[in-house]
């Protein structure tokens, strides 16, 4: 059998089957091929089309868009059309037991996919590639979205000094922050004194303080 006439009879059936069972059908087929290339550790390798409904946007990424940089975001969708997939995780489970896609990187692309010019021409779609993260906890969550958007965009100040505060309480080392989020000890030192001077000096010594009588 030759690769032809393998490519003719998945036409054939494809061909068979609505939208939806076709989509299904093309992300199976895509996951097979994933699994044998030669590019599988690459996410990139595997772009799947999943539902909106079944993508959920985080409540940790600092990231924000101008006006002016969202309206361009959007006529580049409406023109180019989706260039780029929505990087994704696992999510935990809701209470419907369905499986969930979080958002690590893309969510302006994802919020734009649910206005009406993107919503019909994609369908209620979403391209995404998923991430495969053995340590998935808050914390490695919080890091990947991080790595993922800090060398675009502008990050509010305040919303990453509570992110380095919150990996600081959850027993990170300073050194571990820098590196895993991409900074220097200086600006992870910055970060913590903008969230307060307990934060930024409570593992360092100091001699004990003079007082006058």
């Amino acid at each position: 059998m030759t690769i032809e006439t393998v490519f003719s009879s998945l036409k054939d059936y494809l061909l068979k089957l609505n939208d939806e069972q076709k989509i299904e059908a093309i992300n199976k087929i895509k996951l097979f091929l994933h699994q044998i290339s030669p590019f599988k550790n690459e996410p990139i390798d595997c772009v799947l089309w999943i539902k909106q409904n079944k993508v959920v946007a985080n409540d940790y990424n600092p990231n924000v868009m101008s006006p002016t940089e969202k309206r361009l975001l959007k006529t580049s969708l409406i023109k180019d059309g989706y260039t780029q997939p929505v990087v994704v995780l696992s999510a935990q489970q809701n209470k419907t037991k369905q499986l969930q896609w979080q958002i690590v990187d893309g969510y302006h692309r994802y919020l734009l996919s649910k206005e009406n010019a993107l919503k019909k021409r994609i369908n209620n779609y979403l391209p995404v590639t998923i991430l495969d993260v053995k340590n998935n906890t808050i914390s490695d969550q919080i890091a990947t979205t991080i790595r993922h958007n800090r060398a675009r965009g502008q990050h509010q100040v305040a919303a990453m000094s509570d992110i380095v505060r919150d990996l600081s309480r959850l027993g990170w080392s300073d050194k571990r922050i820098g590196d895993e989020l991409g900074m220097s000890q200086d600006e992870v030192l910055r970060l913590k004194q903008i969230c307060g001077l307990t934060e930024l000096f409570s593992k360092h010594n100091f001699s004990e303080a003079w007082t006058v009588k």
